[in-house]
């Protein structure tokens, strides 16, 4: 089970630089088998080049390395609370994607204003506040998990409706029910990021669309009618 995930993880990280969602070595792919309780997750600072499956790294979710002789990446105690909090989740994704890194740097949601943004994301995609000074000097990435979910927690969002946010000052993480479906997203989530910039460039009064809009799109592809795609 877990030489398959392994693979699921490593074939996802390699599909960043493909879709060009990663510069140098500015992101990461993870993995959970919920059995076990085992996350896999990429090395810290290992160009994409010189990675491999064996590279990857095993962790409990207490953080304690079980499989692998290097560094797990720097972001992974914030994908453990994630897969603490949410058993439906089980790939996460971050990255410094431009375009939605820059809707971080604004500290602003991603307004959905068309129906590419609403065919996957339900609503906006929300930034989190920033991180206090001594949540940072406490555990930055740990808390980075926390804020999260606290924003998730305060605005009654759903993480299979919303599969993304975006960190204040930071950038973009996303998630899915496997390493495959949260790289999906995180490409989802930088193209509606860009969309949604141009969109203000082109009319900084623009309003998102209606929400019948919005609910009819998302509906025929996730709700309990949905008729987009084959049977």
């Amino acid at each position: 089970m877990l030489e398959e995930l392994r693979q699921k993880v490593y074939d996802a990280n390699m599909e960043l630089p493909k879709r060009n969602l990663v510069t140098f070595t500015w992101g990461n792919v993870s993995g959970i088998d919920r059995k076990s309780g085992i996350v896999i997750i990429k090395p810290s600072g290992v160009e994409y080049e010189e990675l491999t499956p064996e590279c990857l790294v095993a962790l409990d979710l207490d953080g304690n390395v079980v499989e692998g002789k290097l560094n797990p990446s720097s972001d992974t105690k914030t994908h453990i609370e994630l897969y603490k909090k949410f058993p439906e989740i089980g790939g996460i994704v971050h990255t410094h994607s431009s375009h939605a890194v820059a809707w971080a740097q604004a500290c602003r949601d991603i307004p959905c204003y068309g129906t590419t943004h609403a065919d996957y994301f339900y609503g906006d995609i929300p930034c989190t506040r920033e991180l206090t000074k001594e949540e940072l000097d406490e555990d930055y990435e740990k808390n980075t998990g926390k804020v999260i979910i606290e924003t998730f927690s305060d605005r009654g969002l759903s993480v299979t409706a919303v599969p993304g946010v975006i960190c204040a000052s930071h950038g973009p993480f996303s998630w899915g029910k496997d390493p495959a479906a949260a790289v999906y997203h995180s490409v989802v989530l930088e193209e509606v990021a860009r969309m949604a910039l141009m969109t203000e460039q082109l009319n900084p009064e623009a309003s998102p669309a209606p929400s019948y809009l919005q609910d009819k799109h998302y509906m025929r592809k996730h709700g309990p009618n949905a008729y987009y795609g084959q049977k």
